[in-house]
């Protein structure tokens, strides 16, 4: 079976080598409600095209609630989050440690509200190993449907439970990625080591492009662009953030300088 709607898809996404793709994350409001910077979200998802970021990540609902914000002439990329996951209240501070995941949409379903790639969640280290072996199972499901169809297959890749007081070391970072690309990802997200040199050793060992999530918000927007630059540096396909971006003191002003480092400009030109 011919890739060629895979490729041709990504190419809306992936930017050419040398250049970071730009992709802002806009799904934080199905799991933590609507949070600072997701309220409005016609005129937030407005702000994102109209900066022509490279990619945006929606719920299928949302895309469809906000489909008049897209106009003729946009170009960016929409990937679909098409699962849920407990994960993120289950490791919370005073949280039950239940695990579970759920399936949302099919990829087909996904190519019909205009998505150009899917999104999944592949989380390890749990310490659960039935919830560890339905992610797998799910994971290899959705690949062979994203195969069949040709949509391209994104993998949010995160090492997280009571046993792991780091999840960017490298030893998780380098196996749950290494199970993402085996399970047929076509690209993955995943945390940032910390460093651009253990960041480079994460992603040099990587046989598909690895983008960075931004994660939690950082104290400032300087500290958020230093992500990117260490990410840039380590041979990072681009950058996925979210609350970054969407709660950054200046939303716009971010875009434009994260899109200079990405582009490998001096952030000093972007001011």
């Amino acid at each position: 079976m011919s890739d060629f709607g895979k490729r041709v898809r990504l190419n809306r996404i992936l930017r050419s080598p040398g250049k970071g793709s730009l992709i802002v994350a806009f799904d934080h409001a199905f799991v933590l409600g609507p949070i600072p910077g997701t309220r409005n979200a016609v005129d937030q998802i407005r702000k994102f095209l109209d900066a022509r970021v490279d990619g945006l990540l929606l719920n299928l609902g949302l895309m469809s609630a906000c489909s008049g914000s897209f106009q003729r002439g946009d170009s960016t990329g929409l990937i679909a989050r098409i699962d849920w996951t407990s994960m993120w209240k289950a490791f919370a501070e005073g949280g039950n440690r239940q695990l579970y995941s759920r399936m949302l949409a099919k990829p087909e379903e996904a190519l019909r509200h205009g998505a150009d790639a899917v999104l999944t969640y592949l989380v390890v280290g749990t310490g659960d190993a039935e919830f560890e072996a339905k992610e797998i199972e799910r994971n290899a499901l959705v690949s062979r449907e994203c195969e069949r169809v040709g949509i391209p297959f994104f993998v949010e890749t995160l090492a997280r439970g009571t046993d792991i007081p780091n999840p960017a070391d490298t030893k998780w970072m380098e196996l749950h990625t290494r199970m993402a690309v085996e399970l047929g990802a076509d690209v993955i997200k995943t945390d940032y080591t910390g460093s651009a040199e253990t960041m480079r050793t994460v992603i040099e060992g990587c046989l598909i492009p690895i983008l960075v999530l931004g994660g939690s918000r950082e104290k400032s927007d300087e500290g958020a662009l230093d992500v990117v630059r260490g990410a840039m540096k380590a041979g990072a396909a681009g950058i996925f953030f979210g609350r970054n971006v969407f709660q950054a003191d200046d939303m716009e002003g971010f875009l434009k300088r994260a899109r200079a480092i990405l582009n490998g400009r001096d952030v000093a030109s972007a001011r």
